[in-house]
């Protein structure tokens, strides 16, 4: 059978599991659309286009039957010990790059078995947790994160919409419970009902996606995650079963985490090319690297990271300089 060979190659190359799930609109389209309706998706303005073709991958891929859930462990283990937190997907290579090589293969398999595909790491139109779920790869907690009995959270999911008529696996069913562990621990309290995020107050939205200044009304409780957030992650039961990753690239690079946090204010656009080559941080750019790094010392700074902070806070970009003069009268007011 070809899901058998599907399957298994999809073991060869790495992947952690595989499953199926017929194509059809997203169990939760409806939800979707309501949430971009109410502008919960903040600046994210790709959300708000062909929304018809995000809802049902038949009108991404003429005569798609099936779509392939695949999940990839990324689990590197604890933080370093350091001045400041990034999401631990970030702590190495660019996740994209590393799955998109995996899938161009299995793709090159499926279309010797007489398929046509569209692969994707969540980078296109597809509500990618509801086949998964669907497909019995884990199920979306409520926190929106994907949930593994085996991975927990730690793990990215990657599809192919295919034009194979393939036998869709059994669902896995939701194992939250009553459990709301994610909902209590959200800094910001962006998760405003089970299964339901407003980026707006999201910190990961925040210190990536949000390219102007962060509201002051989360700057505190920003603490000291530089890039991302992984709160509503760390605390779900099921990383009990998290195991690390057999993917070396995804580990940390001790390159990255041998920064003080005050010295990523002085870092040049040459320094942050070399430092993020092929890290998915490079995709903020320096300037809102820096913005972070002045939020992170006005929670964490002391009075020694007072000049780089009056330095940042002559800088020309307006970005820069409020967030200096922020962390400065924050610190000063610790003082």
């Amino acid at each position: 059978m070809p899901v058998t060979d599907i399957k298994n190659l999809a073991r060869e190359l790495g992947f952690d599991d595989c499953r199926i799930a017929k194509a059809k609109e997203a169990t939760h389209a409806d939800s979707f659309r309501q949430w971009v309706d109410d502008g919960a998706h903040g600046e994210m303005a790709w959300l708000e286009r062909t929304p018809e073709r995000r809802c049902d991958p038949r009108e991404v891929l003429p005569g798609c039957r099936s779509v392939v859930t695949l999940a990839l462990n990324y689990y590197p283990g604890s933080n370093p010990p350091t001045g400041w937190r990034i999401a631990r997907y970030a702590w190495s290579e660019d996740y994209h790059d590393i799955v998109e090589k995996k899938l161009k293969q299995l793709n090159e398999a499926m279309v010797a078995l007489g398929g046509t595909q569209r692969y994707y790491v969540d980078t296109g139109p597809v509500l990618e947790r509801d086949f998964a779920t669907d497909a019995g790869l884990g199920w979306n907690g409520k926190s929106t994160v994907q949930i593994h009995r085996h991975l927990g959270t730690w793990f990215f999911l990657a599809e192919l919409l295919t034009t194979l008529d393939l036998p869709a696996d059994e669902p896995f069913g939701d194992h939250c419970g009553k459990c709301t562990r994610c909902i209590d621990a959200c800094p910001t309290h962006a998760i405003t009902q089970p299964h339901r995020v407003d980026a707006r107050r999201c910190i990961s939205y925040l210190t990536i996606e949000n390219k102007g200044s962060i509201p002051e009304e989360f700057r505190r409780a920003i603490g000291d995650r530089l890039y991302g957030c992984d709160e509503c992650l760390e605390v779900c039961p099921w990383n009990r079963f998290a195991k690390l990753s057999n993917e070396a690239r995804f580990h940390a690079r001790e390159s990255i985490f041998e920064l003080k946090t005050r010295d990523i204010l002085s870092l040049t656009r040459e320094d942050f090319s070399r430092l993020f080559s092929k890290s998915p941080i490079k995709r903020i750019k320096l300037p809102r690297l820096i913005r972070n790094a002045c939020v992170v010392l006005g929670n964490t700074g002391t009075r020694e990271d007072l000049p780089a902070l009056k330095e940042a806070a002559t800088s020309e970009d307006p970005l820069i300089a409020e967030h200096a003069q922020w962390a400065i009268s924050e610190i000063e007011g610790r003082s």
